[in-house]
């Protein structure tokens, strides 16, 4: 099947060794091949419309962006139904969903559905909240995780289909 959607993401492959295993439980979206990731933006164009212009537009809002260093030590939920790390800082990955949303102002981070940009790596979501709790209590002594950010990545994919994500391009930052 063909791709119906793509995602702007930020990588994280430091975090893998901690989340991986509890990601592959609780995590809809690893089960499809997306990494331990910060969305910056999703959902973002359909991919019929990531021409080269678009593409050289992206890489243009990433290398305007520095590089950074990130640390997630401290879980943290959304309601009962999202676990997720926390990254510190946080305001580089606002910068970078701003920058693109700003550029392209057909796609809006997360369609719109929340007011507030809050960047995230999510450990797991629509599970039960006793399995949720669970795997917060097994991943907080892994904490902090330290990453450096180095690059944007572009993913496509058909989520409606279960059919896996695929890296089309990574955008290095300034």
């Amino acid at each position: 099947m063909e791709p119906t959607q793509s995602a702007l993401i930020v990588s994280v492959p430091e975090a893998e060794p901690a989340v991986a295993g509890l990601r592959d439980r609780l995590d809809s979206f690893a089960a499809q091949g997306v990494p331990a990731h910060v969305t910056v933006l999703s959902p973002f164009l359909p991919p019929a419309q990531l021409t080269p212009q678009v593409l050289a537009a992206v890489q243009l809002v990433a290398a305007g962006v520095p590089g950074f260093f990130v640390s997630f030590d401290r879980v943290a939920w959304f309601g009962d139904r999202v676990l997720w790390l926390a990254p510190d800082p946080a305001e580089p990955f606002r910068e970078l969903t701003n920058r693109i949303a700003a550029r392209f102002p057909a796609a809006q981070p997360y369609g719109e559905q929340f007011a507030e940009v809050v960047p995230h790596l999510t450990i797991g979501h629509g599970r039960p909240v006793a399995a949720l709790r669970a795997a917060a209590a097994e991943v907080e002594p892994l904490l902090p995780i330290r990453a450096r950010v180095t690059a944007l990545r572009l993913l496509a994919g058909a989520p409606e289909a279960g059919e896996p994500w695929h890296t089309l391009a990574d955008f290095p930052l300034g």
